[in-house]
Protein backbone atom coordinates (compact mmCIF):
# COMPACT_ATOMS: atom_id res chain seq x y z
CA UNK A 1 0.00 0.00 0.00
CA UNK A 2 1.18 3.37 -0.90
CA UNK A 3 2.00 5.93 1.69
CA UNK A 4 0.22 8.80 1.70
CA UNK A 5 1.10 12.30 0.80
CA UNK A 6 1.75 15.28 3.32
CA UNK A 7 -1.18 17.23 3.51
CA UNK A 8 -1.29 21.05 4.99
CA UNK A 9 -3.49 19.96 7.34
CA UNK A 10 -1.68 16.63 8.36
CA UNK A 11 1.44 19.18 8.86
CA UNK A 12 -0.57 21.34 10.89
CA UNK A 13 -1.39 18.68 13.02
CA UNK A 14 2.27 16.90 13.38
CA UNK A 15 2.98 20.42 14.07
CA UNK A 16 1.28 20.95 16.68
CA UNK A 17 1.83 17.76 18.21
CA UNK A 18 5.42 18.10 18.07
CA UNK A 19 4.87 21.86 20.04
CA UNK A 20 3.06 19.67 22.45
CA UNK A 21 6.49 16.89 22.98
CA UNK A 22 8.64 19.76 22.53
CA UNK A 23 7.33 21.80 25.29
CA UNK A 24 6.79 17.95 27.65
CA UNK A 25 10.73 17.63 26.76
CA UNK A 26 11.70 20.98 27.95
CA UNK A 27 9.79 21.13 30.68
CA UNK A 28 11.26 18.14 32.03
CA UNK A 29 15.01 18.66 30.68
CA UNK A 30 16.01 21.89 30.64
CA UNK A 31 18.46 21.24 27.83
CA UNK A 32 17.43 24.10 25.37
CA UNK A 33 17.37 27.51 26.32
CA UNK A 34 16.28 31.02 24.75
CA UNK A 35 18.20 33.98 24.54
CA UNK A 36 15.16 36.08 22.19
CA UNK A 37 12.33 38.79 23.22
CA UNK A 38 9.81 36.17 22.20
CA UNK A 39 7.74 33.94 24.40
CA UNK A 40 8.48 30.37 25.68
CA UNK A 41 5.52 29.46 23.28
CA UNK A 42 6.36 31.49 20.58
CA UNK A 43 10.08 30.07 20.63
CA UNK A 44 8.71 26.39 21.32
CA UNK A 45 6.41 26.74 17.93
CA UNK A 46 9.01 27.42 16.03
CA UNK A 47 11.51 24.85 17.26
CA UNK A 48 8.39 22.86 16.40
CA UNK A 49 7.97 24.21 13.30
CA UNK A 50 11.73 23.30 12.20
CA UNK A 51 11.69 19.86 13.64
CA UNK A 52 8.31 18.74 12.07
CA UNK A 53 9.45 20.10 8.47
CA UNK A 54 12.81 17.73 9.27
CA UNK A 55 11.17 14.98 10.34
CA UNK A 56 8.77 14.78 7.29
CA UNK A 57 11.64 16.03 4.75
CA UNK A 58 15.09 15.20 5.80
CA UNK A 59 15.02 12.46 8.26
CA UNK A 60 13.95 9.73 6.12
CA UNK A 61 16.37 10.01 3.61
CA UNK A 62 19.15 10.28 6.05
CA UNK A 63 17.40 7.21 7.83
CA UNK A 64 18.03 4.83 4.73
CA UNK A 65 21.40 6.53 4.59
CA UNK A 66 22.33 4.98 7.62
CA UNK A 67 20.38 1.54 7.45
CA UNK A 68 23.89 -0.01 7.58
CA UNK A 69 25.08 1.61 10.73
CA UNK A 70 21.44 1.13 12.93
CA UNK A 71 21.74 -2.39 11.97
CA UNK A 72 25.18 -2.61 13.38
CA UNK A 73 24.47 -1.03 16.39
CA UNK A 74 20.76 -2.28 16.53
CA UNK A 75 19.07 0.55 16.49
CA UNK A 76 20.92 3.01 18.58
CA UNK A 77 22.11 5.20 16.07
CA UNK A 78 18.35 5.88 15.42
CA UNK A 79 18.18 7.45 19.06
CA UNK A 80 21.59 9.58 17.50
CA UNK A 81 20.01 10.22 14.85
CA UNK A 82 16.99 11.96 16.12
CA UNK A 83 19.07 14.24 18.52
CA UNK A 84 21.01 15.32 15.29
CA UNK A 85 17.89 15.99 13.74
CA UNK A 86 17.17 18.27 17.58
CA UNK A 87 20.34 20.25 16.93
CA UNK A 88 19.46 20.91 13.38
CA UNK A 89 16.21 22.08 14.17
CA UNK A 90 17.87 24.58 16.82
CA UNK A 91 19.84 25.49 14.33
CA UNK A 92 17.21 26.41 11.62
CA UNK A 93 15.30 28.26 14.25
CA UNK A 94 18.23 30.51 15.80
CA UNK A 95 19.39 31.37 11.88
CA UNK A 96 15.73 31.62 10.20
CA UNK A 97 13.88 33.58 13.29
CA UNK A 98 16.53 34.16 15.13
CA UNK A 99 14.66 32.19 18.58
CA UNK A 100 18.57 31.93 19.84
CA UNK A 101 17.55 28.29 20.65
CA UNK A 102 21.27 26.85 22.30
CA UNK A 103 21.07 23.07 23.19
CA UNK A 104 23.46 23.12 26.44
CA UNK A 105 25.35 19.22 25.99
CA UNK A 106 24.23 15.94 23.88
CA UNK A 107 23.62 14.02 26.86
CA UNK A 108 20.34 16.00 27.83
CA UNK A 109 19.63 16.48 24.10
CA UNK A 110 19.69 12.46 23.48
CA UNK A 111 17.17 12.60 26.39
CA UNK A 112 14.97 14.86 25.28
CA UNK A 113 14.92 13.62 21.90
CA UNK A 114 14.00 10.30 23.13
CA UNK A 115 10.98 12.04 25.64
CA UNK A 116 9.99 14.30 22.04
CA UNK A 117 10.42 10.63 20.96
CA UNK A 118 7.90 9.08 23.17
CA UNK A 119 5.94 11.76 23.40
CA UNK A 120 4.64 12.17 19.98
CA UNK A 121 4.66 8.22 19.85
CA UNK A 122 1.94 8.49 22.36
CA UNK A 123 -0.07 11.75 21.20
CA UNK A 124 -0.38 10.12 17.71
CA UNK A 125 -1.45 6.67 19.26
CA UNK A 126 -4.37 8.77 21.51
CA UNK A 127 -5.38 10.95 18.61
CA UNK A 128 -5.03 7.97 15.98
CA UNK A 129 -2.91 10.20 13.71
CA UNK A 130 -0.29 8.46 11.21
Amino acid sequence: MAKKSETPTKFLVRWIITAIAVSFAITLIPCITFNSDNSLMANIFIISMFLALINVTIKPVLKALSLPVTILTLGLFALVLNTAMLYLAAWCATSFFGVGAAITDFGSAFVASILISVATWFINTITAFD
